[in-house]
């Protein structure tokens, strides 16, 4: 389910429909307003079995995934690494020297919080993946 939610966020970036709320499945906008009432500047994207609400919600951007029942299948919102938990941040200095942070999201779900991070240097591109305190190598990628 992890990685479907990561996947999404990819695909839908690149392929997603933005659709008006007309488009979007009633279960949906009512799970929507219910959950993030006081959200702004909503727009919609429909994808083949999915809904994805990208907002504002606290001063932060927030990308919220839904089924077509209106159940939430997770959320993603991209983070500063200054808002990592501490030992996110030191494990990462300590075991990551010399790369560079290119891209970092939270992704949220019933089941817990987890990191996804991308670490390039002049020869490859490391996603990594939090756990607990520590990070996984998602995927690497070796560049030309």
């Amino acid at each position: 389910m992890k990685k479907m939610i990561l996947t999404l966020a990819i695909v839908v970036s690149t392929l997603g429909v933005f659709a008006s709320p007309n488009n979007v499945n009633q279960k949906v906008l009512e799970a929507f307003k219910t959950e993030f009432a006081s959200a702004k500047e909503v727009a919609w994207t429909v994808g083949s079995n999915y809904y994805k609400a990208t907002f504002t919600y606290n001063e932060k951007r927030v990308f919220a995934y839904y089924d077509e029942n209106g159940e939430l299948l997770g959320l993603t919102r991209y983070v500063s690494p200054l808002d990592l938990p501490l030992a996110l941040q030191k494990n990462l200095k300590k075991n990551y020297p010399g790369c560079w942070i290119s891209d970092l999201f939270e992704a949220a779900k019933n089941d817990g919080t987890n990191y996804y991070l991308t670490l390039e240097n002049a020869d490859s591109k490391i996603i990594l993946k939090s756990s607990g305190n520590s990070w996984h190598v998602y995927s690497k990628i070796k560049k030309s």
